[in-house]
């Protein structure tokens, strides 16, 4: 039996171990495609192996990364969830794009999780310390996001990859694999050509690609015109002159061309820019207001990571400067591609490498043309432009004519018709205003004929009101701006609130809250009613200052010190327990002992007159006749022992003047 058994157990580690050399021979035989990208067929031969029950870190890593390259983030997140959970070392950019898979399945918390252990493993990496300088990445963009905008996916696209529009007199330009030829590998679709369509107010032409020199059998795309619109900048495979070109490994990398119109008006005259490279990509161009400075994309020598936006003068005879990286607040070791300066200079683009809701997410760094200077230290702020134009998948080639207020955008999100779709909306115009009341904080009553100031940001004044008898207010503001809100009163402290407008249409509500800065005081008042200060209470048959009664006294202390000419009467009673001479002498006992506390604390002596009443002005019915006397709790009788503090005279007035 030990014997059978035996046997058994080495057939059925045969039969293993065979089929293991199986699978890792369909994984070798899918090498080639994956290093040429042909990512489609590669996943289709690795998840059959998969499928089969083989595991290894090789698998793994080739079928997740497939579907990450073709943004199938659901089976990317999957796989790269198994190479995870054999606790083998991997580098630590499987981690990062983990995380990037699961955002593109909206799982964040996960997907935070597994930042976190990219930032652990790579400490220094700018895509980690991004996020953990805004864990909170999620809520902010949720908070900025527009609910009043809904994008059209424009009828002009098509089940192939339409994207990366820009406006070129009545007509889009875009790039679109729907032409047919020859397939690319990577994702089974033809390749690139530009295309135009007419636009007339919400309807398109006939889409035609673009006539003369430009279209090849290989990509071309993401196009730009020069402002006077005799130029073109284009990207287009390394293909010029009928030649195909290849770096050192194999690969056909991405260049810049340039080309001029006719007079017929198709685009001739192709020329390569300059620092195009066999080594390294150059795309995706766009070209500030006056054409004066042309921003791309590359993963050339200085570039942090994958691809970075670059920047290079435009000179007056059309000749480029020397590229020069925007730096580390706009690039990080991720890829920011797809560059668009608008007519402001603000420059959107596209990252992974910032905290986002998956995939590539479209940033904005505001007035950044205007602060570009070559050779000098850049720090960009940055902002994500939240939803609607970011969502889960990858979101791209942002294009805006701040004229007709038209946005355009490409994504890859679900419900589109193609892998990549171009969406379109106007943006709505931004109605902002602030209204608001002007209240007494204590009283909560409304203070008429209050000065309500509005400012900007850096405190200068932009408008200033005084309210009506309904201590109403009401300003008209702007939108994404930052502001300062100030009510002021004769006799109150100011209150003021800072904020900042967002993008859509709101009405900001506030209430802005006046403290009493000074008490209006006049002669014969009790300062223990204007302060709203508590009875000083004293012990039963004693006339000591209690600990609670010496905190009380600091404000009559401090009452007396901010007026000078003040001049007060203490005055002390007592409950009517025991006998009326006594209690008179109590109380004047208490009155004294009051009056010297302040003097001791440096009050003059001719300014304080003290009094003991005794039982004589009872404050409650408890008085120590027989039918009262049992009657009252303690709490009752307590509240007859007292002190008052009378003003007797104020600024040269006294309470006989009353």
């Amino acid at each position: 039996m030990r014997i059978i058994s035996r046997y058994i157990c080495t057939v059925l580690i045969s039969i293993f171990a065979l089929s293991a050399v199986a699978q890792n021979g369909k994984i070798k035989s899918v090498q080639d495609d994956y290093k040429d990208f042909a990512y489609v067929k590669t996943s289709e031969v690795l998840l059959e192996v998969a499928n089969k029950g083989y595991k290894s870190v090789d698998l793994f890593q080739k079928l997740a990364n497939s579907y990450y390259f073709i943004n199938d983030m659901e089976n990317a997140s999957k796989w790269y969830g198994e190479l995870m959970a054999l606790e083998e070392v991997v580098e630590p950019e499987y981690y990062f794009r983990y995380a990037l898979a699961l955002k593109g399945t909206k799982n964040y918390e996960e997907s935070d999780k597994w930042m976190k252990k990219f930032n652990a493993l790579k400490p220094d990496d700018l895509r980690g310390k991004a996020f953990l300088s805004n864990v909170d990445y999620k809520s902010s963009i949720e908070e900025s996001s527009r609910d009043d905008i809904q994008p059209n996916n424009l009828d002009i696209n098509t089940e192939f990859s339409d994207f990366g529009t820009t406006e070129y007199e009545n007509s889009i330009v875009f790039a679109s694999s729907r032409g047919g030829g020859k397939k690319y590998r990577w994702n089974q679709q033809p390749y690139l050509d530009l295309y135009a369509v007419e636009r007339t107010d919400d309807s398109f032409g006939e889409v035609t690609e673009i006539q003369g020199k430009v279209n090849t059998k290989f990509h071309e795309s993401s196009a730009v015109f020069s402002p006077n619109g005799k130029y073109m900048f284009f990207t287009r495979n390394n293909f010029f002159k009928l030649k195909y070109k290849e770096d050192e490994t194999g690969i056909n990398r991405l260049q810049l061309y340039r080309a001029t119109k006719s007079e017929d008006g198709t685009w001739d005259e192709i020329h390569k820019i300059h620092f195009n490279s066999e080594d390294y990509s150059v795309a995706h161009p766009t070209l500030n207001l006056t054409g004066s400075r042309l921003y791309f994309a590359s993963d050339m020598p200085g570039t942090f990571g994958q691809s970075d936006i670059f920047v290079v003068d435009v000179n007056d005879d059309g000749s480029l400067s020397t590229p020069e990286n925007l730096g580390p607040s706009i690039n990080t070791e991720g890829q920011e591609s797809f560059p668009f300066i608008n007519t402001n200079g603000d420059l959107y683009y596209s990252s992974t490498g910032f905290p986002g809701l998956g995939g590539l997410d479209v940033f904005k760094s505001e007035g950044l043309d205007q602060k570009v200077k070559v050779g000098s230290n850049r720090n960009f702020p940055i902002q994500n432009v939240s939803q609607p134009v970011n969502s889960a998948a990858d979101d791209f080639g942002y294009y805006e004519n701040l004229v007709t207020k038209r946005v355009y955008f490409s994504s890859n999100r679900e419900g589109g018709k193609g892998s990549d779709d171009i969406y379109t909306f106007i943006i709505p115009e931004c109605e902002q205003s602030v209204t608001g009341l002007v209240k007494d904080k204590e009283t909560d009553a409304i203070i008429p004929n209050s000065t309500v100031i509005l400012f900007d940001g850096e405190g200068k004044e932009l408008q200033r009101k005084t309210v009506g008898a309904d201590a109403a207010f009401s300003f008209e503001l702007d939108c994404e701006i930052e502001y300062l809100i100030r009510a002021e009163k004769e006799t109150y402290a100011s209150d003021e609130k800072r904020f900042t407008t967002p993008k859509k249409k709101q009405e900001l509500r506030l209430q802005l809250l006046l403290e009493k800065d000074v008490i209006e005081i006049e002669p014969c008042d009790d300062l223990a009613k204007i302060l709203d200060i508590p009875i000083i209470y004293f012990d039963f048959d004693k006339s000591n200052i209690r600990y609670d009664a010496e905190i009380e006294l600091q404000k009559v202390l401090a009452v007396l010190n901010k007026y000078p000419t003040m001049k007060i009467d203490i005055r002390s009673h007592t409950d009517c327990r025991g006998p009326a001479t006594y209690n008179e002498k109590l109380s004047d006992r208490r009155a004294q002992s009051t009056r010297q506390y302040l003097i001791d604390k440096g009050i003059s002596q001719d300014r304080l007159t003290a009094k003991g009443y005794g039982e004589s002005r009872l404050i409650n019915d408890c008085g120590c006749e027989p039918s009262n006397e049992s009657s009252c709790s303690e709490e009752e009788h307590q509240l007859n022992r007292r002190s008052e503090f009378i003003i007797t005279s104020i600024n040269g007035k006294t309470c006989d003047d009353n």
